[in-house]
C-alpha cells in the first residue's frame, strides 16, 4: 500500500515535543499512530507533544509498565490512548486484550513499538519512525520519517509538520 511520506531532522527534545504538537493538529478521532525507534529515540517525548496539542488530561509518560494509558480530553477533542507494545510478543492477540479496536473510533491511539502488532486494526494509519543520527556525539539529533497510509492520509499535507 503506497503512502505519503515526509522526512526531517529534529535536533532537541523540545523540537520533538513541538513536532508532536504540530502532528496533533492533523489528528482526529479514529486515527492510529504507530511509533517506532530504538529505546531513548524520543517516542514518548513526541507523544507528550501530541497530548499537549490534543489538550488531554494527565502527564504523558512512558506506558511501558502499564502497557496502555488513556488521557481524556480537557475540551471537545478526542481522548489520547497511549500504548506500549514493547513487552507484548503475541501480536494482535495480546493487543486485543487492550481493546484498542474498541477505543480507536472515538480516540487517537498512539502505539509505541507497534510494528507487526497493530496494523490489522485499520488500513488508515500513520507510521512515525525515529532514528538517532549515526555518529551523533550530542545524542540529540534524530531523523524522523512520517508515512501516512490509507485513504485517510492520501490528501493530508504532511509537509506542514516540518514548518
Amino acid at each position: 500500500m503506497p503512502g505519503v511520506t515526509t522526512e526531517f531532522t529534529v535536533t532537541s527534545p523540545e523540537q520533538m515535543q513541538e513536532l508532536g504538537r504540530r502532528l496533533a493538529k492533523l489528528l482526529r478521532a479514529g486515527d492510529l499512530v504507530m511509533l517506532n525507534g530504538e529505546l531513548g529515540a524520543g517516542k514518548t517525548t513526541l507523544t507528550r507533544g501530541l497530548g499537549e496539542g490534543l489538550g488531554v488530561r494527565g502527564a504523558v509518560t512512558s506506558p511501558t509498565f502499564v502497557i496502555a494509558r488513556v488521557h481524556p480530553s480537557l475540551g471537545d477533542g478526542p481522548p489520547l490512548v497511549h500504548a506500549d507494545a514493547y513487552r507484548l510478543g503475541g501480536g494482535l492477540d495480546e493487543m486485543e486484550d487492550l481493546d484498542l479496536d474498541i477505543s480507536l473510533p472515538e480516540s487517537v491511539v498512539v502505539v509505541e513499538w507497534g510494528e507487526g502488532k497493530v496494523e490489522e486494526l485499520t488500513d488508515d494509519r500513520l507510521h512515525v519512525v525515529i532514528h538517532r543520527a549515526v555518529g551523533d556525539t550530542t545524542d540529540e539529533v534524530r531523523h524522523v520519517t512520517v508515512t501516512g497510509l490509507g485513504q485517510r492520509w492520501a490528501t493530508v499535507d504532511l509537509g506542514v509538520l516540518s514548518a
